[in-house]
């Protein structure tokens, strides 16, 4: 049998999903683009899962789209159709109810770039490398471009757009792409650390605040805090995180605390 191109672990609330295309870099083929966007669509009605960690198999993060499949299949409409598709699964994993963050063990280019910046949070091993290197090709990366420039300052997006050139972990560190970097022995332990974590807040809170986080970024001062005032009231009539209040006044653990 064919092995999976996308592999899936659950365990403890927490959802793995690992890219499985080692021999080509994960490249982002349109079978694992669909794979993606099917278990995206899965994940989003399954309320066991709290979190969801996105990794990659082999020597590579993902290497982006898959050149050699785009260039034997040419034309407008093959293009649009990818880039659709990808632009929905990158736009699916913000919309995810469960926060999302990339384990980042090796190079993550151009698309794969792109999904890194779409996701979360992202824990990085000091061996990994990040790019918007479709500039070096001729195809100027547009759309990971959003994603990017939805994390890295404008200035530094610009400069990784233009020259195409490899950022460091810790340069990725630095310019807000990537949350934390670790030792490549120790990538496994932060991410489980990072994912637990969040895995025990109450989730229901935890999906209103994500969506809460991403639409107030678009709207204006004013809009955004009349917005994320009805989204604390509505959290605040949560029979759970009424019950959060009561407990931490009381000093006794939170109700959803695993004992």
């Amino acid at each position: 049998m064919t092995e999976k191109i996308l592999l899936r672990n659950d365990a403890d609330g927490i959802a793995t999903l690992t890219l499985n295309r080692p021999e080509a870099r994960n490249a982002l083929s349109v079978a694992l683009l669909t794979a993606l966007e099917e278990e995206i669509e899965r994940l989003r009605a399954d309320r066991s899962v709290k979190v969801v960690v996105i990794a990659g198999n082999g020597p590579g993060f993902c290497a982006g789209h898959d050149l050699k499949e785009m260039r034997a299949n040419p034309g407008r409409q093959a293009y649009e159709v990818l880039f659709t598709q990808c632009a929905r699964v990158m736009t699916g994993i913000v919309r995810l109810p469960q926060p999302v963050i990339a384990r980042v063990h090796g190079v993550a280019a151009a698309a794969g770039c792109q999904l890194v910046a779409s996701c979360d949070l992202a824990v990085a091993s000091s061996a990994a490398r990040f790019a918007v290197n479709g500039i070096n090709i001729g195809l100027f990366c547009s759309t990971p471009m959003v994603a990017l420039s939805r994390n890295v300052g404008r200035k530094k997006a610009m400069e990784m757009l233009l020259t195409g050139e490899l950022l460091s972990a810790e340069e990725a560190e630095k310019a807000g792409l990537v949350n934390r970097v670790v030792a490549p022995e120790a990538l496994d332990e932060a991410v489980s650390t990072l994912a637990a974590t969040i895995a025990g807040k109450l989730g229901a809170a935890v999906a209103i605040g994500k969506e809460a986080f991403y639409r107030q970024a678009e709207l204006g001062l004013d809009e955004a805090y009349r917005y994320t005032a009805e989204v604390m009231t509505r959290n605040m009539l949560l029979r759970e995180t009424e019950a959060g209040i009561d407990a931490f006044i009381a000093k006794r653990p939170m109700p959803w605390a695993k004992p």
